[in-house]
């Protein structure tokens, strides 16, 4: 299939992009640096700078990654509509290129795949959060259901759509592992507040066979919990990581610390979900690392 990826170039998006490129499809990668992401790529890759520019070479699939880091800035008002903006605008070009090869008389993408996040559910304390748990209304929840909403226009052009909600995305060479090892390392690190809050996570390599797979199960739709079946506290997260590096890890940083440090953003530190995968679970979705040992073991290993 030509397979259409926003956000190819970025952490979890180059690692798609290589698997997808071995199970033999053609990849259409939208950035507005072309020449500058090209390295990052697979060969053969086709870079163009807008969505709308694939008019001429539809896709039967869609993967829809880009946004702007959550975690990048403090959450001041225009950051907050940035955040927005970059997640639902390029969504909104995603079904324009659907409506537009719909009533072109072709035939619209047969699938998209969208990302959102576990920010969707907000502060769950430490209930058990499958797809059907109510969110908890903050701006984190707001910020994720925009962005879903936005995706879920693409349906009304006969294409299947299903949005998949990511945890923390671990790995080595990138995401949230990335800020976290070096403290870590020097036997600096520590949980955040009192340690008691969630954090879902998932192997980089999961996450991107379960994207594969929703893209081959032409039986699911709506939203997937993207992340491995066994999450975690953040105490539980700082204890296994610092076991894994040999390294202690007993300097926990108060949450008045982080409060005042990033605002409102914090909460993305201090609140969590125990997020399960539950309907990948049911569909027959097999997670190569369901468990923070094992997923460590093979990152750090």
């Amino acid at each position: 299939m030509r397979v259409l990826v926003t956000g190819g170039s970025g952490f979890v998006g180059q690692r798609l992009c290589r698997r997808l490129k071995e199970a033999g499809h053609r990849l259409l990668v939208v950035s507005r640096e072309p020449e500058q992401v090209r390295d990052r790529l697979p060969d053969g890759t086709d870079i163009r700078r807008s969505v709308l520019d694939f008019v001429d070479t539809p896709p039967q699939a869609i993967v829809n990654l880009a946004g702007e880091p959550i975690a990048a800035h403090r959450w001041s008002d225009d950051q907050k509509e940035r955040l927005i903006d970059s997640r639902v605008n390029i969504t909104r070009d995603l079904v324009m290129l659907c409506e537009q090869l719909h009533s072109s008389g072709g035939h619209a993408p047969r699938v998209m795949v969208s990302a959102s996040a576990m920010g969707y559910y907000g502060d769950q304390g430490d209930r058990v959060v499958t797809e059907e748990t109510p969110p908890h209304d903050e701006f984190a929840h707001r910020l994720c259901k925009r962005w879903e909403e936005a995706a879920s226009e693409a349906v009304d052009f006969g294409t299947r759509l299903a949005i998949l909600r990511l945890g923390l995305v671990l790995d080595a060479g990138g995401g949230s592992l990335q800020k976290m090892l070096p403290p870590f390392k020097l036997g600096l690190g520590g949980r955040f507040g009192d340690g008691k809050q969630f954090m879902p996570w998932v192997h980089r390599e999961d996450l991107v066979r379960a994207i594969i797979f929703l893209i081959d199960n032409e039986s699911l739709e709506g939203p997937f919990n993207g992340s491995a079946p066994h999450p975690v506290t953040n105490a539980e997260f700082t204890r296994t990581l610092a076991k894994q590096l040999g390294r202690p890890a007993r300097i926990p940083v108060p949450a008045i610390v982080l409060e005042t440090a990033f605002g409102e953003m914090s909460r993305l530190l201090l609140t969590g979900a125990d997020m399960r995968p539950k309907r990948l679970l049911d569909a027959g979705f097999e997670f190569r690392f369901p468990t923070l040992d094992k997923a460590l073991a093979d990152i750090l290993g």
